[in-house]
């Protein structure tokens, strides 16, 4: 089985911290997003990886190279990124036999790809409380084979939500060049459709999905696989420090006299850490980045390069790389009337679905001393503020 995962796209709706970044390979624990995705298929048995790429393409290319963990991997370029069946399409001369199609935004639950693999053909689903929303599959009564894939049905037949991953049977590569949807893209459902037309196709159930498409879903899938790490280690910690829980602490991470660290939370190689900072709930302190002198960060990304100095809070935000918060600055991340926080995509406001959200910066945003970000801001590439300012609209 070889596994075809689509990371071509840049994903609009994680600006900025997408800018100069593909989606799929923004930090999730130990890894990049996609990572992840790859490390299922491995797990599962595949014997090839297959990179879809087009958006900053060569970031990809330079993390995975010519194999990962063993595995083969090469490389399929989607020049226009026009559909998920169009991406797939870009891989066909790589693809002989059965094959996996995986998104490298997505997160599975490991047992479901394994099952996905072993089934083949067959879709991966997800129970839903409103099906209307999603791509839905019907199934059979008596064998419970899958018999059609609806799109936002008004009424569902099924709360089985297609969850983007499938396997194919070899006949799937000659059928990839589908017509453009009503929306102007080549969808990958119609191929799934003349595959159930053609094959005997099980459903999968997922018992865990995430779709990493907006800021706050990327501290989610922090939130999820923060939670599966196990204690270790291997850094310079202070005998002054306080590790709590599940720790890690990689070669070439410091931390100060005084420090607190409450798991789970991941301290990278290079990283500073204090002294007496707290470091608290599903935190992420990317490579090389410091935290300062009594700095607070709770259940948050900090990327790579960044810096947090002295006095400063930080709570349930996203900070990109070379990101550098001055002395004093204080992150809001709660709304007086306890409403969920609101966040601009494309454009747009729209509910988080969260009672506590910061911000978001994108790279080497500067941000002066004493400063005041209120709850779902969002900070452009290279923005910055002035000493003691209070920042109440995206900039």
């Amino acid at each position: 089985m070889k596994a075809v995962v689509l990371a071509a796209g840049q994903g609009t709706r994680m600006r900025p911290l997408s800018e100069s970044v593909p989606k799929p390979m923004l930090p999730v624990a130990d890894r990049p997003l996609a990572a992840h995705t790859v490390d299922a298929a491995v797990d599962a048995g595949a014997d090839e990886i297959v990179l879809v790429i087009g958006y900053e393409g060569e970031t990809v290319r330079n993390y995975f190279g010519a194999e990962h963990r063993g595995v083969p991997v090469s490389y399929a370029v989607q020049e226009e990124q026009a559909g998920t069946a169009d991406a797939v399409n870009a891989a066909r001369d790589h693809i002989e036999g059965p094959f996996a199609v995986l998104n490298g935004d997505n997160l599975y639950d490991q047992a479901a790809i394994d099952r996905l693999f072993d089934a083949c053909p067959a879709v991966c689903a997800i129970e839903v409380d409103e099906p209307s929303n999603y791509g839905v599959l019907s199934t059979d009564g008596e064998d419970g084979l899958i018999t059609e894939i609806v799109e936002k049905p008004a009424d569902p037949p099924t709360n089985l939500a297609n969850a983007g991953a499938y396997a194919f049977p070899p006949e799937a590569r000659e059928w990839l060049e589908v017509p453009a949807s009503e929306r102007g893209e080549h969808e990958i459902t119609d191929v799934v459709a003349r595959v159930i037309d053609e094959y005997d196709v099980t459903p999968i159930t997922l018992e865990r999905w995430l779709d990493v498409g907006r800021p706050w879903e990327l501290l989610e899938a922090n939130e999820w696989k923060l939670a599966e790490m196990e204690r270790r280690i291997d850094g310079d910690v202070s005998e002054d420090a306080t590790l709590e829980g599940a720790v890690v602490v990689e070669d070439g991470a410091t931390v100060e006299p005084g420090v607190v660290i409450e798991g789970p939370a991941l301290i990278r190689e290079g990283a500073e850490i204090g002294p007496n900072a707290y470091v608290r709930g599903a935190t992420l302190v990317g490579p090389d980045a410091e935290i300062g002198h009594s700095v607070e960060i709770k259940n948050s990304i900090v990327s790579r390069g960044t810096s947090v100095s002295h006095l400063s809070y930080v709570g349930d935000s996203v900070l990109g790389r070379d990101v550098n918060f001055g002395a004093g600055t204080n992150v809001a991340n709660l709304r007086h009337d306890d409403a969920d926080i609101r966040f601009t995509v494309k454009g747009e406001r729209v509910s988080t679905g969260r009672r506590k959200f910061g911000v978001v910066a994108g790279d080497e945003v500067k941000t002066g001393i004493n400063t005041s970000l209120t709850p779902g801001l969002k900070l452009e590439t290279g923005a910055t503020t002035m000493s003691g300012e209070t920042v109440a609209r995206d900039r």
